[in-house]
């Protein structure tokens, strides 16, 4: 085999993704990837899938949810591998996504020589950031970095 159309089985996808058997199984279990069954019934998957499964981890590490990456792959063209256009026209709308979630480990940075923000004055400086424990009357949690300040 040779080409766009060579099939792959599922050990060399999971080898060449770094993504293992049992989770490929799982995004196709959810729709996120196809397969065809050879002749012995075992997973062959068409050689543009790992585009697809670079797309999947990279937007799992943005913080994209496996229903959002679904909706995401279903804009993408069913008869052909996804160009540069195509990816980068998703990926375009996950810029505030990406600063909102640099800004929480900003947040979460700042915070591990500081107080976690629980309201739980445990710590000297508690008395100092959350005198009489007002937080707690924000809600339970850390107050501080679900938003309230």
């Amino acid at each position: 085999m040779s080409g766009v159309s060579e099939l792959l089985s599922i050990g060399e996808v999971s080898r060449r993704s770094g993504v293992a058997p049992s989770a490929l199984r799982y995004y196709e279990e959810r729709g996120l990837l196809r397969s065809e069954r050879a002749t012995s019934g075992h997973r062959c998957y068409p050689r543009p899938v790992l585009r697809r499964i670079a797309f999947i981890v990279f937007a799992q590490r943005v913080g994209l949810s496996l229903a959002e990456i679904a909706g995401e792959l279903a804009k993408l063209p069913a008869d052909r591998a996804p160009s540069r256009r195509d990816w980068s026209r998703l990926s375009g709308t996950w810029t505030a996504r990406i600063d909102d979630r640099m800004a929480e480990l900003g947040r979460l940075r700042a915070g591990l020589s500081e107080c976690i923000g629980c309201g739980c004055l445990s710590l000297d400086r508690c008395a100092l950031a959350n005198p009489g424990d007002r937080a707690a009357a924000q809600g339970a949690g850390p107050r501080a970095w679900i938003g309230d300040g």
